[in-house]
């Protein structure tokens, strides 16, 4: 759940496609916290590598959105995560990101753990 603010909206008086963005940020971090922890690796992390956004309807402050995430694919170095953005039981957005693994000690990308990645493929849904 993301609280829609204010400062959200934009000169058209609906929310803005920034704050759409940010909101499938707050679940991407989460789902990747989450995974993490479930896998912990030293100095490494998971970088955004692309964003790709569906908007499909406006929505307009106040309220609240749900944002939901799931594993859509794994490559040998890189997540790709897919997101849907929820208002009022209608869906506003949806998204799909690349997300690579990195070594943050040796700036480079660096391949998923076999755990991580069969943990990955299970929950994949075709």
């Amino acid at each position: 759940s993301v609280t829609i603010r204010y400062s959200d909206q934009d000169e058209m008086g609906h929310v803005n496609n920034v704050a759409i963005a940010a909101y499938i940020e707050a679940a991407r971090t989460m789902f990747l916290k989450d995974l993490m922890d479930r896998f912990p690796m030293p100095a490494v992390d998971f970088v955004l590598a692309r964003l790709a956004i569906d908007y499909h309807q406006e929505i307009f402050y106040p309220g609240t959105v749900e944002v939901g995430a799931r594993a859509v694919e794994a490559g040998t170095k890189s997540l790709v995560t897919g997101y849907g953005v929820f208002f009022q039981d209608r869906c506003i957005a949806t998204a799909q990101c690349v997300n690579v693994c990195f070594d943050m000690d040796a700036r480079a990308s660096v391949p998923l753990p076999d755990a991580m990645r069969r943990d990955i493929a299970a929950q994949i849904c075709l």
